[in-house]
């Protein structure tokens, strides 16, 4: 199986995304998704790099994974300027090249919502941290209204073709429940406003121990 999952155009656009994201509050969400984060972390999924600027001084090293060559590219030039060290490589959530029990704490932001098989990426996480180790996850997911998972649905057809095989209603939290994992903290909302109609707008933010 590959390590690359080339998706040239979301790739070059994704970044001006999340800089627009950024100045809506995406920047304080990822302080808050990274807030108290400890020890080796392993971040599947980094992207360009986006989370590199809010790791804490409690993090000691940050092995990051991202299977897209072009946001790969660019998160090995944010490594360099990170607040602490980080290295990039080649991964994919659903078959994690990294030794069991290895990490303190495991990453995932906007991330499980375009992995192929989530349940599996879950099982790899899992594996990878210690026991008691964490996993924080910030994602989008389905909503929590029945208008809106039908709204939902609907985009879902066309969704995935032009977000990088993203989709829009994983019910996320609750499968990392079902995964072996014990949520101590969770918090549910829409991003960038409680009343936005953006099909991706449901959130939900949190951490959660392994069993």
């Amino acid at each position: 199986m590959t390590d690359d999952r080339r998706h040239p155009i979301f790739a070059r656009l994704y970044p001006r995304m999340d800089a627009a994201c950024a100045r809506a509050g995406g920047g304080e969400l990822r302080d808050e998704l990274l807030a108290s984060a400890r020890g080796r972390v392993l971040e599947v999924g980094a992207g360009h790099g986006a989370n590199f600027a809010h790791y804490p001084a409690t993090v000691t090293e940050v092995v990051a994974l991202e299977p897209e060559p072009t946001l790969r590219a660019r998160a090995e030039a944010a490594a360099r300027d990170a607040r602490v060290p980080a290295t990039v490589r080649p991964g994919l959530a659903e078959d994690l090249d990294v030794a069991d029990v290895s990490f303190d704490t495991a990453v995932v932001s906007l991330v499980l919502c375009s992995v192929r098989d989530p349940g599996r990426a879950l099982a790899e996480l899992r594996r990878a941290l210690r026991p008691g180790g964490e996993l924080r996850f910030y994602e989008h997911v389905r909503g929590d209204t029945p208008a809106m998972v039908r709204y939902q649905r609907a985009v879902d057809v066309v969704w995935p073709y032009v977000a990088a095989g993203c989709r829009l209603t994983r019910p996320t939290a609750d499968r990392i429940a079902a995964s072996g994992f014990t949520i101590r903290r969770r918090r549910d909302f829409r991003f960038p406003g409680e009343r936005s109609l953006h099909p991706a707008a449901p959130c939900v933010i949190g951490v959660a121990t392994r069993d």
